[in-house]
């Protein structure tokens, strides 16, 4: 399974709520339209919700990237079902996507990449914050610290990271977590971006969990939780680009799902 993770900026002078509206009433019934053609296994729009939440979420890293609107997370069951979709009809099906996409989206401020999901806590693929859910997604896309590579940054968050945060998940109150890796060799996302004239580069890839938001709320009053905080952000500091990262709330709109 492959993901294709698109984090969104809304075009300059349009509100959140028209660009996230026009997002889930047009552009995401279009995707549906074509979905069969261009091979999509699920498509998920995750919109940010202007939440409290998220300034917290940053001021205990000391300041981050500006949260991004939404995010497209579209899969694929394997790279050569994508690859499949390189048709005639698949490229205009793209085309007409790409289109539309110009009317609600910051192309060049959007960056998109291919990902492999590493599940960490609760590997439930059926938990999601739906709107009326009292469940949020937490989504935290991130870069590595400049004096590593790639790799080696991946490489921590996955064997030492990962293991932490699975052994302070319930003080966390945490209900399922994954790390989604960056991955370079899928061929096809560097046309994707000329097209769009991406410039914002792709992070190391992102960290999603899912919590009740009440949860959330009350953390810093439980002990437990506001412990499982300060060793999960102590533990960050040596791999996370906290200043080229960002992180926010959202909530799960799902158009596709043939699991």
């Amino acid at each position: 399974m492959i993901r294709l993770e698109f984090c969104l900026r809304r075009k300059p002078g349009m509100s959140r709520e028209d660009f996230q509206q026009y997002w889930r009433t047009v552009h995401g019934p279009l995707v549906a339209k074509h979905s069969v053609t261009l091979g999509i296994h699920r498509y998920i729009q995750l919109h940010t919700k202007d939440d409290p939440i998220n300034d917290g979420f940053a001021s205990a890293r000391g300041g981050m990237e500006p949260i991004y609107d939404g995010v497209a997370e579209l899969w694929w069951k394997s790279p050569a079902d994508l690859a499949a979709a390189a048709t005639p009809a698949g490229s205009a099906a793209m085309n007409e996507l790409l289109e539309d996409e110009r009317n609600f989206i910051d192309l060049p401020q959007s960056p998109m990449w291919f990902a492999y999901e590493y599940p960490q806590v609760n590997p439930n693929e059926y938990i999601i914050a739906h709107e009326h859910s009292p469940l949020v997604k937490l989504f935290f896309c991130l870069r590595h610290l400049p004096n590593q590579s790639l790799e080696e940054g991946q490489l921590y968050w996955r064997t030492n990271h990962g293991p932490l945060i699975r052994s302070v998940s319930q003080g966390f109150r945490m209900q399922r977590y994954l790390q989604v890796h960056y991955m370079n060799d899928i061929p096809g996302i560097e046309a994707m971006k000329a097209a769009r004239g991406t410039v914002t580069p792709p992070y190391a890839g992102h960290a999603e969990a899912w919590f009740n938001r009440a949860d959330l709320m009350m953390m810093n009053d439980i002990p437990e939780a506001r412990r499982a905080m300060e060793i999960a952000v102590e533990d960050e500091k040596i791999f996370i680009d906290f200043q080229r990262s960002t992180g926010f709330i959202g909530k799960e709109h799902t158009f596709i799902d043939r699991r």
